[in-house]
């Protein structure tokens, strides 16, 4: 959730709703915005400390394929685990050899990153069957 921007659009948008947000970064938590802060908590999403079927949507920009690849499908496991139903995740990735050159000269953190074509793969095998987008350098 970084500092919580996103949290605070969503809270924004829909006041009643439960809207939680989670970052690895002790930082970013600390330093989010006051008006959420309460709403925010460090944690990893290889390890989502709520209980099964816990949210509507859950939420993953640009951040499972920072860590290593079997932590990667566990998150993906954990995503679907505390969703009820519907969830959302964008991943690095390319399609072809020049978006994968792009990738690799420009990637500074992903540790997991794939063809598209192996990301869906990947999703069939530990059985996410959330919506998804890439982000293609």
């Amino acid at each position: 959730a970084g500092k919580g921007f996103m949290v605070k659009d969503f809270k924004d948008a829909l006041p009643n709703a439960r809207v939680l947000g989670i970052d690895i970064s002790k930082y970013s938590v600390d330093n989010s915005m006051a008006e959420i802060k309460e709403f925010m908590s460090v944690g990893n999403a290889n390890n989502l400390e709520y209980e099964d079927n816990s949210f509507d949507l859950v939420i993953s920009i640009n951040t499972i394929h920072n860590l290593p690849l079997d932590e990667c499908k566990y998150s993906l496991k954990e995503i679907s685990r505390v969703s009820k139903k519907d969830s959302f995740i964008i991943v690095d990735s390319w399609n072809n050899a020049e978006e994968e050159m792009r990738m690799k000269s420009w990637n500074l953190t992903a540790l997991t990153y794939m063809s598209a074509t192996d990301w869906i793969n990947l999703f069939d095998e530990v059985g996410y069957n959330g919506d998804f987008d890439w982000f293609i350098p």
